[in-house]
């Protein structure tokens, strides 16, 4: 494995169809990313329509999520198979496909297998967009391609619950799979164009890593399941979810010993042995806790502590969206004058320290207290996805891009997976505990005890109300405080991403290429 800085004329400047290519490409991801967040604004009316209750409409958005995970590491093999052109725009069309069919869903098991074709095409098409800046771009136009590639990372889960919100109140929620109709035409018209016709090469069929493939589904996608149900059937507690973790723990083992031990794995472990990737990886997984996190908790604090609707909590989101379309453009520029390693330490201390300030709750933190911290979170995101990737993969060689990417997005991912399944326990099991130690106030002999319940008792009528109120409002309390150890826990890890960063190497400073007409290249992100 290479480990030097590679050769930037190894990898012509980009033409005006490169550049289509990679827009449409970006496009791609940027709907498939987008396709998590916005159904979770509609999941109860969707539910309602298909006659499902609350436990059963959760694999909705599982279903996607596990065959998301699954396709990521397949990718460049497939794209090797077919060729970038044949790949690119099959599931381009088949997004759009399985848009349609999530719309016309006539009931829960239908939703379910619909998603996952969803999950299958949306997953694929986000290496692909990542691998494409590393084999199209040259390193002195690949901050340009980084900064478009964090729209989708960054600003996706941002807007998602907004554009969701507003479809499903104003029109219904089948818009929310209509509105992947004319973004996919456009994105598989761009790749049409903007990809060489390359031909497929299905010897590699006979060639395929099939172990490989079948540990690896069985380990992310039970790994995926057991994140996603872990909370609600009580982790260990469940026969089930111990299947789960142990079919998913077997499964990946095998998986690592099967890779490292063959010489053209499915999926080159080997390039964790590069120390700035191995960083900006450990960083990655931070970060998956951190965007994913906040997206998770915030609107379900918005919901049970202050009553805001979808739409609402979508306006809030949105002030951590809307500002990094200004900000985004910037980094690439920032980067030719400071250290990438400095601007992406900024980016998590700023993100970190957003996040740590919303650890400050209480009955009067609404919307408008979080305006502030969304634009903290703003300015903190772009900082640390655009340089962070560039030096995470500045040292990678273009024939193991497609590992890279690979192993990059699933990093995130899962760091995302886990972030939300220990929030999620957090929540549930911190509030139980400063429940406890509340409850042991509410005794006769505490002076604000009875002070309170005489004053309730007063307003309401009678005792038994009285109590009820100061239960209920004694519960909302103790959910307050196990949301603000969410919120550190976030800020903890993009801390831990933050120390990570600053682990990595200096990379060196590109030369510029020079203007190039269209490169006639095709992309060939390498199965190794």
């Amino acid at each position: 494995m290479a480990e030097a800085a590679i050769p930037e004329q190894e990898i012509p400047p980009p033409g005006r169809r490169d550049w289509i290519a990679l827009l449409s490409a970006i496009l791609g991801a940027f709907m498939a990313i987008l396709d998590i967040q916005i159904i979770n604004s509609s999941l109860k009316d969707i539910q309602g329509a298909l006659s499902a209750t609350i436990e059963e409409g959760s694999w909705i958005s599982t279903s996607y999520l596990v065959a998301e995970i699954i396709i990521i590491p397949l990718a460049a093999w497939l794209t090797t198979i077919f060729s970038p052109r044949r790949f690119a725009v099959g599931i381009s069309t088949l997004f759009v496909i399985a848009s349609l069919l999530c719309s016309m869903a006539w009931n829960l098991e239908s939703m379910i297998a619909f998603r996952a074709l969803q999950g299958l095409a949306g997953g694929a098409l986000i290496p692909f967009a990542f691998t494409l800046i590393l084999t199209k771009l040259p390193p002195a136009s690949r901050p340009k391609g980084m900064a478009m590639f964090a729209i989708t990372a960054t600003f996706a889960p941002s807007i998602g619950p907004t554009i969701g919100g507003w479809l499903t109140e104003n029109f219904g929620w089948e818009y929310i799979f209509y509105i992947n109709i004319v973004p996919g035409i456009l994105m598989a018209s761009g790749l049409m164009y903007g990809l060489d016709k390359g031909a497929p090469r299905w010897e590699l069929l006979r060639q395929g890593d099939y172990w490989g493939i079948a540990t690896m589904a069985a380990g992310l996608g039970c790994l995926q399941v057991f994140l996603e149900e872990g909370h609600r059937e009580d982790w260990f507690e469940s026969s089930s979810m111990v299947t789960l973790a142990v079919i998913s723990f077997i499964s990946l083992v095998c998986f690592i010993i099967l890779q490292l031990s063959r010489p053209n794995p499915l999926v080159n472990l080997r390039l964790l042995k590069e120390r700035n990737f191995l960083f900006g990886s450990l960083a990655n997984i931070g970060l998956g806790v951190g965007l994913y996190g906040t997206v998770f908790v915030l609107p379900v604090y918005l919901a049970q502590i202050q009553q805001y609707n979808a739409l609402q909590i979508g306006q809030v989101i949105m002030w951590m969206g809307f500002p990094q379309l200004l900000i985004i453009p910037l980094v690439p520029i920032l980067m030719k004058f400071v250290d990438a390693r400095f601007i992406c330490a900024t980016g998590f201390f700023l993100f970190a320290f957003a996040s740590f300030f919303s650890g400050s709750l209480n009955l009067d933190f609404a919307g408008d207290q979080f305006i502030a911290i969304q634009i903290f979170r703003a300015f903190g995101q772009p900082m640390v996805l655009v340089p962070m990737s560039i030096l995470a993969t500045a040292m990678i060689p273009p024939s193991q891009a497609g590992s890279a990417s690979s192993l990059y997005n699933i990093l995130r991912n899962l760091g995302g997976a886990i972030g939300i399944a220990a929030l999620a326990t957090i929540l549930d099991s911190r509030a139980k505990h400063y429940y406890e130690i509340l409850r042991e106030n509410i005794t006769p002999g505490n002076p604000a005890f009875s002070e309170r319940m005489s004053a309730l008792t007063a307003r309401l009528g009678n005792e038994q109300s009285a109590f009820q109120m100061l239960s209920n409002q004694v519960h909302q309390q103790a959910s307050i405080m196990a949301f603000n150890d969410a919120f550190h826990l976030i800020a903890i890890m993009l801390g831990c991403s933050m120390v990570f960063v600053l682990l990595t190497r200096a990379i060196p400073k590109p030369v510029a290429a020079k203007p190039a007409g269209d490169s006639p290249d095709s992309v060939e992100p390498a199965h190794p």
